[in-house]
């Protein structure tokens, strides 16, 4: 099962680089996922102690005050027999250090460039790895030291900010807390303890350990504690021996520390009977057989949060886009196939795929019908107008039998006013594709992903429909001209003559002051207009669906395309010049994607073997 530990601090390493882990998010990430041992206690509880007899190693900065100014997440790596032992820092990946004095003033002088030389503190993690055959495979947190009051250098909230930033690592629920108070004080007064207890009330997730305990006043001992009995939590006490100052003055190695400490507590009487469970070796092992324990309990959860994210990042990336291709080729193809996805999008909505299309049937239905009647062709015909046109025509010989030239000039002066309506029908049929040429635009995602593009095919679409707009307003006002140009004889053939029924033609057909014989005409002239007003409404419509609507569908982008071809490598760069943003982000999402993809199939292969 080492190696379930192992997996975990390899994908809690990966979330440290890629920066996916909860210290600033109140989102739930892999890392807040993973379970992970925070070391609590207050300053000079002999935290740091404990830490050095775990690895076996001096590796940590020593002092008065608070030494331990910024979180140190300690991820231990048990590596073959024989093997040298050595260390790596995430902020200077592939430099190893075999000096651990080096790694302690690594550690100093990190610290200090995150606060300066002040006795501040940080909440930025340093990323410690230590690889060796002589410890078990787990990960610590160590955090600066509780304290009560702020010293010289210090600020006023020194307390509270210590107190606050590790809240911010026990309170989460994967949290195990490692509880260090010394034996050679109160109980009761152990920052470790009260703080454990605030976010930790039924001591399901802390373990703790009393140091200090040779150095307890003669008379005295830490028994009732260590079994239990004074303050009872879910696991068992753990008694640890650290070495003293002067041990440490005079180089005394672990290894020797260590055997001292299974001396002291196998030969010392009153907890000989617990020496079994007592000591740094056996918490060592204990805290790796604990977190397997626990990490083995979340795998469901962490499989659930895994599946969940990459779920979301896929999704994610999806929206962003693909990544650009660095060849002309490439480029090109992928100008063209986000052209290509515009034009579907654009064809959809003409075609009712989408809404918007049905505004153009509207137009014929309602706006040009509309238009056509509000011309009022009645009220152009007056009597005093086609009097007026009448004797016009004439010039200086009335016409003999009847007017034909005043005729085709009121039917021309009528006819021709249709090519308002018509003109205002091939507009508003053209704002509706331009609309929906910005909706096609705004639904096409790969075009927000470049903006220059973006600009680039909505003024070639707007191009185009221009182009198409113009051919449409010269087809559709000449169907109004032929009309002007050539009338329908036989409308006049099969009107009645007031002489087959026996009129008198003095009065009804020479005599163009006669009052009866002008209505006539306007009668005759307000039907033929009509006929032909009501076949351009439906020749109108024909016209323009064949000219934009029809063109529009067929060749909307043929002219960008085109240009296209002809432009070179840096001109097509330029196009999908993508906003660095974007760019930077969906690099990222991708790294992310990778290791949740990765710790997917890894969780996965150790949850179908257990």
């Amino acid at each position: 099962m080492e190696n379930l530990i192992s997996l975990v601090n390899k994908i809690q390493r990966a979330c440290t680089a890629l920066g996916d882990h909860g210290e600033a998010s109140a989102l739930p990430t892999l890392w807040d996922s993973l379970p992970a041992i925070a070391v609590v206690g207050g300053q000079s509880s002999g935290k740091s102690s404990v830490l050095e007899s775990i690895v076996g190693k001096d590796f940590l900065p020593r002092g008065s005050g608070i030494v331990t100014r910024r979180p140190l997440v300690l991820q231990l790596h048990k590596i073959e027999e024989g093997s040298r032992e050595y260390a790596e820092f995430l902020h200077l990946p592939r430099k190893r250090f075999t000096d651990f004095a080096a790694v302690r003033k690594e550690i100093s002088d990190e610290t200090d460039r995150e606060t300066g030389r002040s006795k501040q503190i940080s909440s930025v993690p340093i990323h410690l790895s230590i690889y060796s055959p002589n410890v078990v495979n787990l990960t610590l947190i160590d955090l600066p030291g509780l304290t009560k009051v702020a010293v010289e250098g210090q600020s006023d909230t020194i307390v509270q900010d210590i107190e606050n930033m590790v809240r911010s690592y026990i309170e989460k629920p994967n949290c195990i807390i490692l509880a260090i108070s010394p034996a050679n004080q109160d109980l009761a007064t152990s920052d470790a303890i009260r703080i454990s207890r605030e976010v930790d009330p039924t001591g399901e997730r802390t373990l703790g350990v009393l140091t200090k305990i040779d150095l307890m006043d003669k008379g005295t001992d830490a028994v009732e504690i260590l079994e239990g009995k004074s303050y009872r939590l879910k696991f068992p006490w753990v008694g640890v021996v650290n070495r003293s100052q002067a041990d440490i003055n005079k180089n005394v190695d672990m290894i020797a520390a260590r055997r001292r400490e299974r001396e002291y507590f196998s030969t010392t009487p009153e907890y000989k009977h617990l020496a079994p469970r007592m000591g740094s070796e056996h918490l060592a092992k204990m805290l790796s057989k604990h977190l397997e324990t626990v990490i083995k309990s979340k795998i469901p959860g962490i499989q659930s949060l895994i599946s969940k994210t990459v779920a979301e990042l896929e999704a994610e990336l999806s929206r962003l886009g693909k990544p650009i291709s660095a060849d002309a080729g490439g480029k090109l193809y992928t100008i063209m196939e986000i052209c290509r996805l515009f034009d579907g999008t654009y064809k959809e909505h003409l075609d009712g795929v989408r809404p918007g299309g049905d505004k153009i049937y509207n137009v014929f239905d309602n706006q040009l019908p509309a238009a056509l009647k509000r011309l009022q062709f009645d009220k152009q015909l007056s009597m005093e107008n086609i009097r007026k046109l009448i004797t016009e025509a004439d010039g200086y010989q009335p016409h003999l039998i009847a007017p034909e030239q005043g005729y085709r000039r009121l039917i021309e002066s009528s006819v021709i006013t249709i090519r308002g309506p018509a003109e205002a029908a091939v507009d508003a049929v053209h704002a509706i594709l331009k609309d929906l040429v910005h909706k096609s635009v705004n639904e096409t995602p790969e075009l927000k992903q470049y903006p220059a593009l973006r600009v680039e095919v909505t003024n070639a679409a707007s191009d185009s429909l221009e182009r198409m707009r113009e051919e449409s307003k010269k087809a559709t006002l000449k169907l109004v001209d032929m009309e002007c140009s050539y009338l329908t004889v036989d409308f006049f053939r099969k009107l009645p003559q007031d002489v087959e029924k026996g009129g008198n033609p003095s009065h009804s057909i020479f005599d163009r002051d006669n009052d009866s014989y002008l209505r006539r005409i306007g009668t005759t002239v307000l039907a033929y207009v009509n006929m032909v007003c009501a076949s351009l409404r439906n020749s109108i419509p024909k016209s323009i669906v064949y000219c934009q609507v029809r063109e529009a569908k067929r060749s909307f982008l043929d002219h960008f395309y085109t240009d296209l071809g002809k432009l070179e490598t840096k001109q097509l760069s330029s196009l999908l010049n993508e906003d660095p943003a974007i760019m930077e982000r969906r690099s990222a999402l991708a790294k992310r994607l990778e290791l949740y993809r990765s710790a997917q199939a890894e969780i996965d292969s150790v949850a179908w073997a257990k």
